[in-house]
């Protein structure tokens, strides 16, 4: 047995039931063979492996809070501070009833990587609860978060670990969790990204996973002949990502035609009107049903099927795992030659297998989608020196970011014979400069 399998081996018997993290290891230990191979037995004898795939420190904790109806309810409350290596944690806080240890630490384990190839000087870490925000009044919302804020701060600072938002995380949440801090505190720092730009936050911040992943997306389609414009994109979500990812797609020259969300999905033949997503999704909370009510040519579906759609390129911005393998199938059937993942690890081990396998254009989301990430970095920056960049500036700099990942992982796949695979040279880039930092700084 090699060591990669060693090392699987030992991650599934010390994380039992939690397939979401066995699935991010496996993805990239895989693809690091040809890495590790070349100098195997130091990375053993230092168990280099073995300590990358072990979270630095896991910290869980109950939340209580009181309901609107004087009900005291009670969730439980989780941070992942993975890999400190090249700078402070950093990563979501994602508030969902899905959310379990298997899935922060499945996030934080792939936020390491991804914050390695963005450049910036930022380690890993993931956190959130199984709580739902939706559905909740904002007194209750306030309630929780603060409630969760006064366990998380005694773990975080700007110089120790920044969270940011992430699925059921957003302006509102923020909000709330940094006055928390500030109050208990009592100090005024950046320790919170995607705050308002009334304390702090950055302009562009909203934009930029979605803005990123269009910017490398059209990179990744340039360097194989190929542009975005008179394209057809297909889009799943209608969050953050999704909504800009669809607003730059239009301002890139190509046509967004569907986007969902947790009940079904919109397909609009004329493109998704921007202006209509944001009303219904981000100012009046509503579900997709009301943007098929506001355009007669738009179709409403219940349930999935948005990769059933005839496309170009495909932009899963949901959520993990949405993009199975006769997903996949339908998609090649139907003409698309280009997926990137607006989302953390949309598509299943098998859909990429079958991606690739048929020659698709495939970017992970650790590239695809560090456009976020990149430009808390950037928020953190503009804290620190206690400035605020135009939105012209913070966007330039994304997009040189986002050009970079791509030729960063597009060289190191070359560079191991494997030229096209973007999954094998995203995590062998962001493995090589964390191993690098972790080699220089001893066993610790």
């Amino acid at each position: 047995m090699d060591y990669v399998e060693e090392v699987f081996d030992r991650v599934r018997l010390q994380n039992p039931a939690q397939p979401e993290f066995h699935q991010a290891v496996r993805e990239v230990l895989t693809t690091l063979r040809p890495v590790i191979a070349r100098d195997e037995e130091r990375y053993r004898r230092e168990a280099l492996l073995e300590r990358m795939t072990t979270p630095e420190r896991v910290i869980l904790f109950r939340v209580p809070w009181v309901d609107d109806r004087g009900q005291v309810q009670v969730n439980n409350g989780f941070r992942v501070q993975f890999n400190s290596a090249i700078g402070p944690y950093k990563g979501g806080l994602r508030f969902h009833p899905s959310v379990n240890l298997g899935v922060i630490k499945f996030l934080g384990f792939e936020q390491v990587f991804k914050n390695a190839l963005t450049g910036l000087p930022i380690g890993g870490g993931k956190g959130g609860a199984d709580f739902d925000p939706k559905g909740k009044s904002d007194r209750e919302v306030m309630a929780f978060c603060q409630s969760f804020m006064t366990e998380l701060y005694r773990h975080i600072g700007a110089d120790t670990d920044v969270p940011a938002g992430d699925i059921g995380v957003g302006g509102r949440e923020i909000g709330y969790l940094y006055g928390q801090y500030k109050r208990i505190r009592g100090t005024y720092e950046g320790v919170l990204t995607g705050k308002g730009l009334t304390y702090g936050g950055s302009l562009a911040r909203t934009e930029a996973t979605g803005y990123g992943l269009l910017y490398l997306t059209e990179e990744m389609l340039k360097s194989n002949g190929k542009t975005l414009a008179g394209l057809t994109v297909a889009v799943s979500g209608a969050g953050n990502v999704a909504t800009y990812a669809i607003q730059k797609a239009w301002q890139l020259g190509a046509k967004p035609v569907t986007c969902s969300d947790s009940t079904g999905w919109i397909y609009d033949p004329e493109g998704i009107d921007v202006a209509t997503l944001k009303q219904v999704k981000e100012v009046r909370r509503a579900r997709l049903t009301e943007y098929a009510a506001q355009r007669p040519g738009a179709e409403y579906h219940p349930g999935k099927g948005v990769w059933t759609v005839k496309c170009d390129v495909a932009l899963p911005c949901a959520t993990q795992n949405e993009l199975g393998l006769e997903d996949a199938k339908a998609l090649v059937a139907n003409g698309c030659f280009a997926v990137a993942e607006g989302a953390n690890m949309p598509t299943t081990l098998e859909a990429t297998k079958y991606f690739q396998d048929h020659g698709i254009l495939f970017c992970p989301g650790k590239a695809a989608n560090a456009g976020g990430v990149a430009t808390s970095a950037l928020e953190m920056s503009q804290n620190s020196q206690r400035l605020s960049w135009t939105f012209q500036e913070v966007d330039s700099r994304l997009q040189g970011i986002m050009v970079n990942i791509f030729h960063m992982l597009d060289d190191a796949a070359k560079e191991y014979g494997m030229a096209g695979d973007y999954v094998a040279g995203a995590n062998i880039a962001g493995f090589r400069k964390v191993a690098q930092a972790m080699e220089a700084q001893g066993i610790v």
